[in-house]
């Protein structure tokens, strides 16, 4: 009987107490990738560098109870006067299981944690693709995703720095 009453106080105990806060990475994976070089071999012969623009788009589903799906969208694009030179995009993704965040949190959360984790991930694939395209690498300068996703505008379509080396 005793025994009987510990566990029923336990089983009390564990309801009260609210959940640690949990965040795990399941999977990361690159989702989508393009490559484009529009002008052909034209544009190796340009004296003119390029300019690198570069944009991030976050989207955010959940697959299950705790189970969320984040994808960071990277688009670098170089072009001179009116010609491009390349155009990359880069979906890289992952799955990460969340619990113990208030319902009220969850989106800054993962807002911030989310493209933070995938960023490296991201640069690599863009200065690899570039790379391969024949171009030199694009290493992509580092991002505050945490100001970014506190700002009232947000991160859709938010421009970042980029080098050609």
């Amino acid at each position: 009987m005793a025994e009987n009453n510990q566990n029923n106080e336990a089983q009390v105990n564990e309801q009260q107490v609210p959940a640690q806060p949990m965040f795990a990475i399941e999977k990361l994976y690159v989702k989508d990738m393009s490559l484009e070089v529009p002008g052909g071999a034209e544009v190796f012969l340009q004296p003119q560098a390029p300019e690198v623009s570069l944009q991030f788009k976050t989207a955010f589903g959940q697959l299950g109870p705790d189970v969320f799906e984040g994808v960071l969208q990277v688009t670098v694009t170089a072009k001179a006067a009116d010609k491009v030179y390349f155009l990359v995009e880069v979906q890289q993704a992952g799955i990460f299981r969340i619990a113990g965040i208030p319902e009220e949190a969850l989106q800054g959360f993962l807002a911030s944690a989310v493209p933070n984790i995938l960023f490296p991930y991201a640069r690599e694939a863009v200065s690899d693709a570039t790379v391969r395209a024949g171009f030199p690498p694009v290493v992509l300068q580092p991002v505050n995703f945490d100001a970014m996703a506190q700002s009232p505008e947000g991160e859709a379509g938010a421009d970042a720095p980029a080098t050609i080396q």
